[in-house]
């Protein structure tokens, strides 16, 4: 989720008993945990919220379909994927053929 290895753990692992000492440990990590589960809770009461505010149209509505990277690129994927939207071929020229000449753009 947020890419961090084992030797990330370790070193924080070991800055945490440094700082809140080996006998504090299990209560700050089990507050944590509870924070943790409190926080996925109300993300989670927010989705649903938000998706029964908008309608049956938005019933699978993920929170991470609103971040706008994945909107552009989904826009990206989708003009690349249409057809209709391809710029015209240029025509290739035969061998000692000069291309045209447009007055009007020189």
């Amino acid at each position: 989720m947020f890419d961090v290895g084992l030797l990330e753990l370790a070193v924080i692992a070991l800055v945490a008993v440094i700082v809140f000492g080996p006998e504090r440990l299990p209560v700050m990590a089990k507050q944590a945990g509870v924070m943790l589960r409190k926080a996925r809770a109300m993300a989670n009461s927010a989705r649903d919220e938000l998706r029964t505010e908008l309608g049956p149209e938005y019933s699978d509505l993920e929170l991470r379909d609103l971040d706008p990277r994945n909107i552009v690129r989904k826009h990206i994927i989708e003009a690349m994927e249409d057809e209709d939207e391809r710029p015209p071929r240029q025509l290739e020229l035969a061998e000692g053929q000069l291309p045209p000449y447009d007055v009007d753009a020189t």
